[in-house]
């Protein structure tokens, strides 16, 4: 499976993008800030340039892991009851630990996590929970399927 982020709204404390699967527009995506981090950085440098949870992610590709239980959401009823405490992980981000794709309303529910939704109102996302069950049972049918699920961010 294939999902790309297209950032496109990069403002002064947030960035908006839209993600597509298997091609198909699926959601908006909000981010921290983005500061210009490619994967292709040396890691010292991206450690220069990042502020912690308040910096998106290198821009790059990864692979997002589905079997992993998040120990903060785990504590949360909505997130252990419907989806065992598991979340979309990404593997292998540079200069970041424990990137988790997950639902959110602003920037502030982030610390350089992916938060998707409906980008229906400026600097916000909306029916991030519907959305986030929508997106997790796409994903967790291809990982079912064995599928490896790839994210790309540009």
């Amino acid at each position: 499976m294939e999902i790309l982020i297209d950032r496109k709204y990069k403002k002064e404390n947030y960035t908006v993008g839209n993600l597509y699967i298997n091609g198909e527009w699926f959601c908006s995506t909000m981010e921290d800030k983005d500061r210009g981090l490619s994967q292709s950085m040396p890691l010292e440098e991206i450690k220069k340039i990042k502020v912690y949870a308040e910096t998106a992610i290198p821009t790059g590709r990864y692979i997002v892991r589905m079997n992993i239980v998040s120990p903060k959401y785990n504590t949360y009823d909505w997130y252990r009851k419907n989806f065992g405490g598991r979340m979309p992980r990404l593997e292998s981000v540079k200069g970041f630990i424990g990137i988790l794709m997950h639902p959110g309303a602003t920037a502030l529910d982030s610390a350089g996590c992916i938060l998707v939704g409906m980008n229906k109102a400026k600097g916000r996302l909306l029916e991030s929970r519907a959305t986030f069950v929508k997106f997790w049972k796409i994903l967790e049918e291809a990982r079912k399927r064995g599928e490896t699920i790839y994210l790309t961010i540009k």
